[in-house]
């Protein structure tokens, strides 16, 4: 019996060009080609959908729960599964469920449930993202400045031994507190590092970009401003063509003003990509939730501490995308690669996700003609359907 199978009925983004009157050809999870309806082999296996468009599924790097689930609360392979179930019914099917800064403790769990879903091979479970607790206590934003400290040897081993347990390992640092040689330590062993909750000036940053970090950490949010004698950490992200900055687009983080210049100086060379920042909320009704003995309250689209500071965002992906179409303006298809290839490109990673060329995981989204989310696919299996 044929595992080929093939998939018909709506319009066909490829992740650089649309193809109408066409046919996704799916085998042994794998996408085998696009070709047209006329052309679909004898032997494969055919489903029809009704209309809308079939995309690549959404790559988030920057998850910290979802499901009623915080990963911080339960550091637990049971919860990585939470996450990433409540995350695919927004038609996110790779993401990296992301830590924030805690005890040493909780990050041993944190990676031992990592290494726990990559054997379990936990649907849309890539890797894990690890944001802190090496960042500025001047930008700390809600990470609990009681846990934040500078990287010792025995963390930098950690982390390199982590990376060999998992597929793939984010690290959020602060550009001043984390040494250039700690960095390129990191990144000689696949790590990618991001430069987040950071009030370095550009000249610490850029130090840390030349030594192997190669993303910033949701631009413009809980880092050094661009100024007019200092750059900071925005300036030195911006006018560097190979780095990628991860962005929250929900119209509360970022000044859709900020987020059409961030585009215009990232036109050539690294992308700015979108991440949701998603607390335990997605997927679920819940007002209140905790983090670190805290409580953290959601209210007109934003997650807020007591004092007021965000925490985290009340965002999914197929929003962030509608975001980026309609408030900022963007070709529809411009704003899906933001979530899905550049992502991908940013984690190295591109040569299986965020798109539907040959050989790359049959992991996509089919949209409604209104650009809501029908169904989702993971590894060539329906995994969500509305």
């Amino acid at each position: 019996m044929s595992d080929l199978l093939a998939i018909s009925g709506p319009r066909i983004f490829d992740g650089h060009r649309w193809h109408d009157d066409a046919a996704l050809l799916i085998e042994f999870g794998h996408v085998s080609g696009i070709v047209g309806a006329d052309d679909i082999p004898a032997n494969a296996k055919r489903v029809q959908l009704d209309g809308g468009s079939i995309v690549p599924g959404f790559v988030d790097l920057q998850v910290n729960g979802g499901g009623g689930v915080l990963f911080n609360n339960a550091p637990t392979v049971a919860s990585l599964r939470t996450i990433c179930t409540a995350h695919a019914q927004f038609g996110t099917t790779a993401l990296l469920p992301t830590l924030i800064t805690d005890t040493v403790e909780v990050n041993v769990a944190a990676i031992a449930a990592g290494k726990a879903a990559t054997e379990q091979r936990v649907a849309g479970f890539i890797g894990l993202h690890l944001e802190g607790p090496h960042l500025s206590l001047a930008r700390k934003g809600t990470h609990d400045p009681a846990l934040i400290r500078p990287m010792d040897d025995s963390d930098l081993a950690r982390l390199i031994a982590a990376r060999k347990d998992l597929p793939n390992l984010l690290v959020t640092v602060a550009a001043e507190t984390v040494t250039p040689t700690q960095i390129r330590a990191m990144a000689d062993v696949d790590i990618i590092v991001s430069v987040g909750h950071s009030d370095a000036d550009a000249a610490t940053t850029s130090a840390a970009f030349n030594a192997g970090a190669s993303m910033a950490t949701h631009l413009f949010n809980a880092m050094s401003q661009l100024g007019n004698r200092e750059p900071g950490v925005v300036g030195a992200t911006l006018s560097n063509d190979n780095v990628h900055a991860g962005l929250i687009a929900d119209g509360i983080h970022v000044h859709p003003a900020a987020i059409a210049i961030a585009l215009r100086a990232k036109s050539q060379g690294s992308h700015v990509f979108l991440v949701t920042d998603a607390m335990s909320q997605t997927g679920t009704d819940l007002k209140t939730l905790t983090l670190n003995g805290r409580t953290i309250t959601r209210a007109d689209g934003a997650l807020r501490l007591a004092d007021g500071t965000l925490a985290g965002a009340d965002l999914d992906m197929i929003d962030a995308v509608e975001f980026m179409h309609t408030t900022i303006g963007l070709p529809f298809e411009e704003a899906l690669r933001m979530a899905s290839l550049y992502p991908a490109e940013a984690m190295h990673i591109e040569d299986e996700y965020g798109h539907l060329e040959p050989g790359a995981i049959a992991s996509f989204v089919h949209l409604s003609d209104q650009r809501k989310v029908s169904a989702t696919w993971i590894d060539g299996a329906e995994v969500f359907r509305a």
